[in-house]
């Protein structure tokens, strides 16, 4: 009997694949957002200005490569779950929770800006996760984790470049 219900569980599985599910749609986001926020960083790469000029840049850099990178490999498992990976600027506008940022802001607003989106893409890449766990997608589930690693260090980065600034502010 356990056999019988091992084998339905598993086809009731991969019958969701090819199909767009929940958890699907949910990594189409997860894809979105870090599209748009990599496309934000590297927007902050080009424009930041002032007295933290060469440590930000670096930053940055380093921070929008790593997300095109894990773009492309949300997109891959997208598409090893057998669903199109969105490709266009319309499907990642639709899709994404993450605004671009037209202009150039001042350096901590840029910084300030880029640890909200890391911090929200953590709770997304989480949500992930759990939706993940339900179906026993253990490899979308890695792949999440993973990414709310990446976002809760790069959130951390930006946030200890601040750490002068919020000093200085508290003994003024």
């Amino acid at each position: 009997m356990k056999n019988i219900e091992k084998k339905a569980d598993t086809d009731e599985k991969k019958s969701k694949i090819g199909k767009d599910t929940t958890l699907t749609v949910m990594l189409k986001k997860l894809h979105a957002d870090t599209f748009i926020l990599a496309l934000k960083t590297q927007g902050f790469h080009w424009n930041v200005t002032g007295r933290s000029f060469a440590e930000l840049h670096g930053l940055f850099e380093k921070q929008y490569l790593e997300l095109y990178a894990a773009g492309d490999e949300i997109a891959e498992r997208v598409r090893a779950l057998r669903m199109p990976a969105p490709s266009s600027f319309a499907q990642f506008a639709r899709l994404a929770s993450v605004r671009e940022e037209e202009g150039a802001p001042r350096a901590k607003e840029m910084v300030s800006a880029l640890v909200a989106d890391n911090e929200q893409l953590s709770r997304i890449a989480r949500q992930v996760v759990a939706a993940a766990a339900l179906v026993d997608d253990v490899g979308t589930a890695d792949l999440a984790t993973r990414r709310a690693q990446a976002h809760d260090k790069s959130a951390w980065m930006l946030r200890a470049t601040l750490e002068d600034d919020i000093s200085q502010e508290a003994h003024s």
